[in-house]
Formats: structure tokens, sequence, C-alpha cells
């Protein structure tokens, strides 16, 4: 019988980071099969309790890493996943960072002469002080004036909730749109297969029409996926 590779995750299968996960996952690693834990506490004690020696599972909890819970849990974690040679940890900060970090992100969303580009230039270049920031190593994002500018309540927030109000404020009303609930159909679908669409909902993407299988390579080269899944050794079809 040949091995399995599962990947875990916290999220609720009606949840957008599920819908995201089995997408990526079915177009460039389609043997990795994809499961809720429902939520961390879940997935966490689902690790702990692993008996299964045989198959291998990649676990994605949030790396929230100004949260005190999660980083509390992640420690947890990582006890559980150093004593099993099958359990692999991505080291992501959350799906919906993961999206905000995409490189071409703001040019997939904004046709170029988009007025969304101007309507919604505090969290455009919010976005990109965050990105770049992180990258660097430093994670004293609350100190950087155009984030404190875009978010008024900031000290409140820990960075899972920037990233989710900052993704959605860029991407509403497009079809790329991100709630915690809501996958928008253009990270699901090939262009242009949007049930929604209007004549002047234009995307970066109108001229440059791709399938899904493309979207999904650009998203995993895009972002901290490539670095991630590298890491564990994950075999990825691009």
């Amino acid at each position: 019988m040949s091995k399995k590779t599962y990947l875990w995750i916290e999220d609720r299968v009606e949840k957008a980071s599920y819908k995201f996960w089995t997408t990526l996952m079915q177009e460039i690693c389609p043997g990795v099969i994809v499961e809720s834990k429902v939520n961390n506490r879940e997935l966490v004690k689902s690790v702990k309790g692993l008996t299964d020696k045989e198959n291998r599972y990649i676990i994605a909890l949030d790396n929230s890493f100004d949260n005190l819970q999660v980083y509390m849990e992640q420690k947890i974690l990582k006890t559980a996943a150093d004593k099993r040679e099958n359990v692999f940890l991505l080291n992501l900060i959350c799906f919906e960072y993961t999206l905000l970090e995409f490189d071409k992100l703001i040019d997939w969303i904004y046709a170029p002469e988009d007025e969304f580009r101007e309507k919604r230039a505090g969290a455009i270049m919010a976005r990109e002080k965050l990105v770049k920031m992180i990258n660097s190593g430093n994670m004293n994002y609350k100190e950087i004036q155009e984030i404190m500018d875009y978010d008024c309540n900031l000290e409140n927030h820990n960075i899972e909730q920037l990233s989710s109000k900052l993704l959605f404020e860029l991407t509403r009303n497009t079809g790329f749109e991100v709630s915690k609930g809501n996958l928008g159909e253009c990270w699901t679908k090939n262009c242009c297969e949007w049930v929604s669409r209007q004549e002047d909902d234009i995307c970066g993407l109108d001229q440059e029409r791709l399938a899904l299988n493309d979207k999904m390579k650009n998203i995993y080269f895009g972002t901290s996926l490539h670095r991630e899944f590298k890491n564990i050794g994950l075999e990825v079809l691009v």
C-alpha cells in the first residue's frame, strides 16, 4: 500500500482558507489529501494523538506571532511534531497573510487604470509596508506610520486580524474578494468564469487571462509557500 500525504488545517470546510487549500492542492499537489480539523485546538489535539507512523502529515496552523494563545498552541504543536518523523509544520503566519504577500496581488485584482488604486491607496501602501517589513525579519509592524494610519484600532489587533482586515479591504467588490467565509471565484476558477461579473468589472488579468492551474502556480512561486513546501520536501507539479 502506497503512503498517503495529508494536509491538516485548522479551519472549517465552509471557510475561505479551506477552499483555497483544496484548490491549491488539487492543482499543484493533487496527491495531497486536505482535511479540516475544525479549529486550532482540535488540530493540535489531533497531532498529539497521532499514532500513524506510515503516512505523512503536513500541518498548517496559523503562526500569528503576536497572538499569545496561538503562540502557546504553536509551542505545544512543535513539541508534538518533533516526536514524530512523519509530521511536518508549515511556518505560515495565516492564510490571509499568504495572499497579502503574493507579489502579483495588486496587479491581479486591479486593472492598470482602476479607480480603486487611488481610492484604496492607503490600504495598498499599508500592505506594501507590512509585507516588506515582515520579509525583512522585523515583526514590529505596529511602529510603521502607514500601517498606523490605515488601522486606527491597530493596538487592539494582532497580525492575523490586521491581515484579514487589509485583505478584505483590498479585494472587496472584486471577483477576488476574500473574507473569513468567502473566497472569490477568481481565486478558484479559470479567467473569466466569474458568474456575477458586470461589464465594468475589469481586473489586471483581463488582457492575459489565466487558467486556474496557472493561477495556483503563480501563487505558489509568488509567496512563502514556495519556500515552505521546499523545506519539507513536498513535491509540486509545476
